[in-house]
């Protein structure tokens, strides 16, 4: 087993934690790796603010036969994971009254004061209640948004004028009125980048950066990868190491579409994001803190409440293959409980395509960040549900 332990403050025993559990988590990785489901795995789990299991199992790269461990450190894409910084920054926005969670988006940007998208709110936004067409959505006729833009961008004549590519996405329509269903939706989060920006006056990346990340430390927390951040990075598959040698030896990575460069106008916080496993914990340890990090405030204690009580009831999801008549969830976060779970039902939590998962536990004070970087495009749910059930198996 290629293991590389990371930094911790404590011992598992010093904050009543079985230790014998980590080698259990240890094997289920490697059991993952064994069967190429996963390419390798880290995590970063904590009690009471202070980490004590910190681990990478497996290879850094793709190929097979190379023997370079990933390390704690490796940076990965968090994917959606960043829906929640971005709904951290929407909360602060909100804490300082320039906006509310029931202001129609429309009032914000204009491609909203239409019908049907009139009707949609922020708050709508954060708990994927919008209306707007769902990623999972798999129907005859069905266009993304995110097609829809890409076709603009494709067409797109600057003697036209500045690109409206809200408006461009926006001609699909809805498939629901606000309200009516929980449809997962990332270009809802899109949007909400598109509100910071429009209420800040700077682009929502450095919103977040300036006001979230580099007041928590979070320094290998980046929207984009720099030379320093590529080299440390995982590399998942040939295209990607092209692209991160581009970036590490100033080349300009290839862009898969001729006008690839318009996509920089559109907002990155539904899952554009890349960390580490203990970068991110701080980010969960400061929500676990009531919006504190040490001495440093990122929100208040009632923002905090806020968004991690449960504020959906008898909405249904139907995402995915799903058939649930209540569908419990926070504001950005999600809150799902049930039979398949260990944690406790004050958690609040979320995962990330390819994957990776974010688990906070108030009662028990635990935190914990794991990244599994499936192999190809397949999803195992032994990858996220499985190794939950495994770190809080711990808890004496």
């Amino acid at each position: 087993m290629l293991y590389t332990k990371g930094i911790t403050e404590c011992s598992p025993e010093e904050v009543g934690y079985d230790a014998s559990r980590i080698d259990v988590l240890h094997t289920h990785f490697q059991r993952m790796i064994d069967k190429k489901q996963l390419q390798s795995a880290s995590y970063c789990v904590s009690r009471y603010g202070k980490t004590f299991m910190h681990g990478a199992v497996g290879p850094l790269t793709y190929k097979e036969n190379e023997t370079e461990p990933l390390l704690p450190t490796t940076i990965h894409g968090i994917a959606s994971i960043t829906k929640v910084i971005t709904s951290v920054a929407i909360m602060k926005l909100v804490e300082d009254g320039l906006l509310r969670l029931d202001v129609k988006v429309g009032t914000i940007l204009k491609q909203f004061d239409a019908e049907p998208f009139n009707t949609i709110d922020i708050y709508s936004l954060l708990t994927h209640t919008s209306g707007m067409y769902p990623d999972c959505e798999n129907k005859p006729y069905y266009r993304s948004y995110w097609q829809l833009i890409d076709e603009y961008f494709e067409k797109y004549d600057p003697a036209s004028g500045e690109p409206d590519w809200i408006k461009a996405a926006l001609s699909a329509g809805m498939s629901k009125k606000t309200g009516e269903e929980w449809q997962y939706c990332s270009f809802g989060f899109c949007i909400l980048g598109e509100v910071i920006k429009k209420v800040t006056g700077m682009r929502a990346e450095q919103y977040i950066d300036e006001n979230i990340l580099k007041p928590l430390g979070m320094n290998d927390t980046a929207f984009e990868l720099n030379p320093e951040t590529a080299k440390r990075a995982i590399v998942r598959n040939e295209k990607h190491e092209k692209y991160l040698n581009a970036i590490i030896h100033g080349d300009q990575p290839e862009a898969p579409n001729p006008h690839d460069h318009l996509w920089s106008l559109v907002s990155n916080t539904g899952g554009g994001l890349k960390s580490t496993p203990a970068d991110l914990l701080k980010f969960a340890n400061m929500m676990l803190g009531k919006g504190r990090l040490g001495d440093i405030r990122i929100l208040g204690r009632k923002t905090v409440e806020k968004m991690t009580t449960r504020t959906l009831y008898g909405v249904p999801d139907h995402c995915w293959g799903s058939n649930v008549s209540d569908r419990s969830h926070g504001i950005g976060f999600d809150m799902r409980t049930g039979s398949a779970f260990f944690y406790s039902p004050t958690t609040f939590h979320h995962e990330g395509a390819g994957a990776c998962s974010m688990v906070i536990d108030p009662t028990e004070q635990l935190a914990a960040v794991w990244f599994v970087p499936y192999v190809g495009d397949n999803w195992y749910a032994e990858g996220l549900y499985d190794a939950i059930n495994i770190i809080w198996s711990g808890l004496i």
